[in-house]
C-alpha cells in the first residue's frame, strides 16, 4: 500500500493512480512506500519515497567472498576465528 500526500490542491483518484503507475514504471526495481504530489496550477511535482532494501554484509575471508560462515568447514572457521581483526 502506497501512502499518497497531495499538497496545494485536489486530484481525482484516477490521476493519483496514473502517477503511481508512472512511478512503478520509472523505478521498476524499487518498492514505492510513499508518494508526495505537490500541485502548482497545471503542473505537479512528484516525489517518491522507497522502501529500504535489505542489506547483507559480504566479507572477504581467506580469499572467498562470503555472507555467512555456515558453508565453511572446521579448518576455514578456525582460520577466520584466528584472524587479526582491525577496528575502523
Amino acid at each position: 500500500m502506497i501512502k499518497v500526500n497531495v499538497n496545494g490542491g485536489q486530484l481525482e483518484q484516477k490521476e493519483i493512480d496514473a502517477y503511481i503507475d508512472y512511478g512503478k514504471k520509472k523505478y521498476p526495481d524499487k518498492n514505492i512506500s510513499q508518494m508526495d504530489v505537490t500541485v502548482d496550477g497545471d503542473y505537479v511535482d512528484l516525489k517518491y519515497t522507497f522502501e529500504n532494501v535489505p542489506f547483507e554484509r559480504i566479507r572477504r575471508i581467506t580469499g572467498y567472498l562470503v555472507g555467512t560462515l555456515d558453508r565453511f568447514n572446521n579448518a576455514k572457521r578456525a582460520e577466520e576465528r584466528d584472524r587479526v581483526k582491525h577496528g575502523i
